[in-house]
């Protein structure tokens, strides 16, 4: 009887093996010893001549104390990505770069690439400067360079590493949840008589006393004080929120002490966007939440519902169901407003968002302006094949009254078109389809007859015609 065919193709790791063992400044025969193969067998896998096998993999982990994401091909091709987008740059065009040239470079020198990718966006760190520092002094103001930073984007690189799951933060959701006696169905009273067992006050103060103010904690008063526009959730999340801040802050400073988050303000957001994590785990605790999702199909109505939480906040916590041996669904998220910038993303199921760019129009969050409130739907293809199942919904904060603004924003969630039947809303469709056509942006996008490009590709050299008119400028369509 034949033996069954891998599940997954073998890994070919030897740029990164080759990179650990002259970090703990090992020779060939000394790390081939440690491992029971021939130096001449190691050195064949240090040149991609040879996979490296499930059992030697976890030898190798062992061997430099590693965890296994840190070789996870994942990354290369997160890293490839990103150098992509860097050298869709016109300041690169004349330069003739092909993904495959990009690809070799991040699998025989990741250390090498990931110095390039940095420098590229401290290049652009700088230009973004220039350009403000423009701006102010024509204005005859002051400037901060460091005004010019991202904190944001450290803090998605280190979610993103993360894929989005903290086990220890998970541990503590739930002992809270044992020590507090909470109430699946309503966890409000009991979040709040553990603030009153840490002598802390709640209160709910009203709209004139802090406009567009949610939360205010004052710990010398031991007050914490709750807009009265929030509703009952969202009430119980900031309660836990903010106890997430209380009991748990050096937990916080540990994880948020990461080589992605060099600066102080990075630092600080981080520390919000883990208090966050915190308080949806408290809510949507782990296995009660992913038994719900998975017995509902997903359906982020009925789990928002069921656990009293916001859709926004369903989505979030459906990205986070990493736990090994307990996994969800592995989704991707965004948020966009109506200009189109990306505010939060994630992605578990390989596709990828713009990082320096505008997001391809094509993608259904962009079209779920047009029908507020309403979930669209859409079958998807990437030029990299790799096909996905999205849904799309607009939000609203409504947080300052009649005179307040009341801004809309768009959610999009999706996974692999080979998981859309686990979702409820891939009912009654033909998931066999034609798929639309999307790309991260429209310099990394190859396809030429597309159009809304609003940019030429990378790939291609820009021809003018003066002689033909085109539904888009760049588009190619019909051969013409």
């Amino acid at each position: 009887m034949p033996s069954a065919a891998p599940t997954k193709p073998a890994a070919r790791l030897g740029a990164k093996i080759r990179l650990l063992r002259r970090q703990e400044g090992l020779s060939q025969v000394q790390l081939a010893e440690s491992l029971g193969i021939s130096p001449s067998y190691l050195n064949l896998i240090e040149g991609n001549k040879r996979p490296l096998t499930a059992p030697l993999l976890i030898r190798l982990a062992q061997q430099f104390h590693l965890d296994l994401k840190a070789l996870a091909p994942d990354e290369d091709q997160r890293l490839s990505d990103d150098l992509m987008e860097a050298f869709g740059d016109p300041l690169f065009e004349s330069l003739g770069l092909q993904a495959q040239d990009v690809r070799e470079l991040v699998q025989n020198s990741p250390t090498l690439a990931r110095g390039v990718f940095e420098l590229y966006r401290a290049y652009q760190h700088s230009q973004d400067s220039l350009d403000t520092l423009a701006d102010k002094l024509s204005d005859g103001q002051g400037f901060d360079p460091e005004a010019t930073r991202l904190p944001s984007e450290e803090v998605g690189d280190f979610i993103q590493q993360a894929m989005n799951h903290f086990p220890e933060l998970e541990a503590v959701a739930e002992e809270l949840w044992t020590s507090a006696g909470l109430d699946a169905d309503q966890p409000y009273p009991a979040l709040a008589a553990a603030f009153e067992a840490r002598n802390v006050q709640i209160r709910i103060h009203r709209v004139s006393e802090g406009p567009g103010l949610l939360r205010r904690f004052d710990p010398d008063r031991r007050i914490l004080s709750l807009s009265e526009l929030l509703p009952q959730r969202s009430r119980t999340f900031q309660l836990a929120h903010q106890l997430a801040l209380l009991d748990h802050g050096d937990l916080l400073d540990r994880l948020a002490d990461h080589p992605l988050l060099r600066t102080n303000a990075s630092k600080a957001l981080a520390r919000v966007a883990l208090a966050n994590y915190f308080a949806g785990a408290v809510i949507m605790p782990y296995e009660r939440f992913l038994r719900a999702a998975k017995s509902e199909r997903y359906d982020i109505d009925i789990l928002s519902r069921r656990f009293q939480a916001s859709f926004e906040q369903v989505c979030h916590r459906l990205t986070t169901l990493r736990r090994p041996g307990l996994e969800g669904v592995p989704f991707h998220f965004l948020r966009i407003d109506i200009a189109g910038n990306i505010s939060k993303s994630f992605s578990a199921s390989g596709i990828r968002f713009a990082r320096f760019s505008g997001a391809c129009p094509r993608w259904n969050a962009h079209a779920a302006f047009l029908t507020p409130g309403l979930i669209r739907t859409q079958l998807s293809e990437m030029p990299d094949g790799r096909k996905y199942f999205c849904i799309a919904r607009t939000i609203q904060k409504d947080t300052g009254g009649y005179r307040g603004q009341h801004a809309m924003q768009a959610l999009g969630l999706g996974c692999e078109m080979g998981l859309a039947k686990e979702l409820i809303y891939a009912d009654g469709l033909r998931l066999d389809q034609p798929p639309v056509p999307i790309g991260v942006t429209c310099r990394l996008c190859e396809r030429t007859d597309c159009e809304q490009r609003a940019f030429p590709p990378l790939q291609q050299a820009f021809k003018v015609e003066e002689n033909l008119r085109r539904t888009s400028f760049y588009a190619r369509i019909g051969g013409a």
